[in-house]
């Protein structure tokens, strides 16, 4: 019983995180599954992409803000703000990773993650 409380938040995070891009017109919204995977860091990443350095801090700003006000939680740990390139927001169960359009291509989160089922999200 608890495991299914859990499983569930964790995707109701997971859906807060995707609305959040929406808000600001983020870029093929990926959500990767990881939870069937042995050696995952994480249950889910979620991954986008924007036009401008501007854009993915406006997509990270909003959120940060759709997940407080739903969970009254702040990020874990959060890097590449001042970059604009790559923003990752850890909410431990849950890795939100937004990239310029370029950089996304170049790391290839899903590629990686390749085991991961892979749910493309609706941009807004």
């Amino acid at each position: 019983m608890i495991k299914k409380e859990k499983t569930t938040l964790v995707e109701k995070l997971a859906q807060v995180v995707v609305h959040g891009m929406q808000e600001k017109k983020a870029h093929d919204i990926t959500l990767l599954d990881l939870r069937n995977i042995g050696s995952s860091v994480s249950d889910f990443f979620v991954v986008c992409h924007a036009n401008s350095p501007l854009q993915v801090d406006a997509i990270a700003k909003s959120v940060e803000e759709e997940v407080f006000k739903a969970f009254s939680q702040e990020s874990w740990r959060k890097e590449g703000l001042t970059q604009g390139e790559w923003v990752v927001l850890d909410y431990v169960d849950v890795v939100v990773h937004i990239f310029i359009a370029e950089k996304r291509d170049y790391y290839g989160i899903e590629d990686l993650w390749a085991d991961a089922e892979l749910i493309d999200i609706k941009s807004a």
